[in-house]
């Protein structure tokens, strides 16, 4: 494997006036390698775009909370820039936000997405100071397939599945933030959906080599957060937001999720967003910002 190569393209996109942090981005690059059965090698870079505060006063010293966001995209290519608007009110707030690509499902399956985000996490970690980060207060959070992602890192932490790239640095953090994320893939169909979770042709079936999710329950499982938990290992607290009208991703995933890390002892708050659907609609508003921010602040 090739260590990451960092590229030297740095923009300005966004300054606030009125006593307001100026919020800058970097768009730095990784190359990972995956290795599939029955596959072609397949190597390609990957990017992290990097919102930082810009301090006022000590800017080479400045270190801030990092919250290393999974962008959703259904295990397949992420569209990166989906959530800045939402990033930009973090990055105002005083945290570094790290939106990590990984690759997609279609040409590496899980693992890898697992994979690319610790490789991404320890890369933050090395890169600390260049990015202005506090590599000790550090948190992992996504939406849809994104957060699966995120709650696969933060469950696993430095246990397998895992990579040994960049592996003086650990991939463990503080704390996960998981929007209306998949948790247990056979269990799906269970309840109300517009889509088949199935079908080899289905994000689920995709994560999982493209194959169909009951015809490999144990894979299905292999890839599913919930089966990371135990009473005995430890697991970074976590907030779960799910909007009660999600037609994609069923409510009662969080649900299984939350009841399960309750009945094992772990810290979580979970939210209800009445009217809010799958993705945008019901989740870019002050309420959510708000919670967010008040979870982080306690766990970060």
């Amino acid at each position: 494997m090739k260590k990451c190569r960092r590229d030297a393209m740095y923009w300005k996109i966004w300054q606030m006036t009125g006593g307001m942090m100026s919020i800058f981005t970097r768009i730095s690059s990784m190359q990972n390698a995956a290795e599939q059965k029955k596959r072609k090698t397949e190597e390609r870079e990957l990017k992290l775009i990097i919102l930082e505060p810009k301090p006022r006063e000590n800017a080479d010293t400045a270190k801030w909370p990092c919250v290393a966001y999974v962008q959703g995209s259904a295990f397949h290519e992420q569209w990166l820039w989906n959530n800045i608007p939402r990033h930009l009110r973090l990055a105002q707030k005083g945290y570094v936000v790290a939106v990590i690509q990984y690759r997609p499902s279609d040409i590496a399956p899980f693992p890898a997405q697992m994979q690319d985000a610790k490789t991404a996490i320890r890369f933050l970690k090395k890169h600390a100071e260049e990015y202005h980060i506090d590599p000790e207060h550090m948190a992992v959070a996504g939406d849809s397939s994104g957060a699966h992602t995120a709650l696969m890192v933060g469950f696993t932490g430095d246990d397998a599945p895992d990579t040994d790239l960049y592996g003086e640095y650990s991939a463990k953090v503080n704390c996960i933030v998981d929007s209306y994320g998949p948790t247990v893939f056979p269990l799906m169909n269970y309840f109300e959906s517009s889509q088949n979770h199935y079908d080899p042709e289905s994000p689920e079936g995709y994560e999982i080599g493209y194959k169909n999710v009951l015809e490999h329950v144990d894979l299905a499982m292999e890839a599913s957060p919930l089966s990371y938990l135990s009473e005995a290992k430890a697991t970074p607290s976590t907030l779960i937001i799910h909007g009660g009208r999600d037609m994609l991703v069923p409510f009662s995933q969080s649900c299984q999720l939350y009841n399960y890390m309750k009945e094992l002892g772990k810290e979580v708050e979970f939210y209800k967003l009445n009217d809010a659907n799958h993705g945008f609609l019901g989740f870019n508003n002050d309420t959510v910002l708000h919670i967010v921010l008040e979870f982080l602040k306690k766990h970060i």
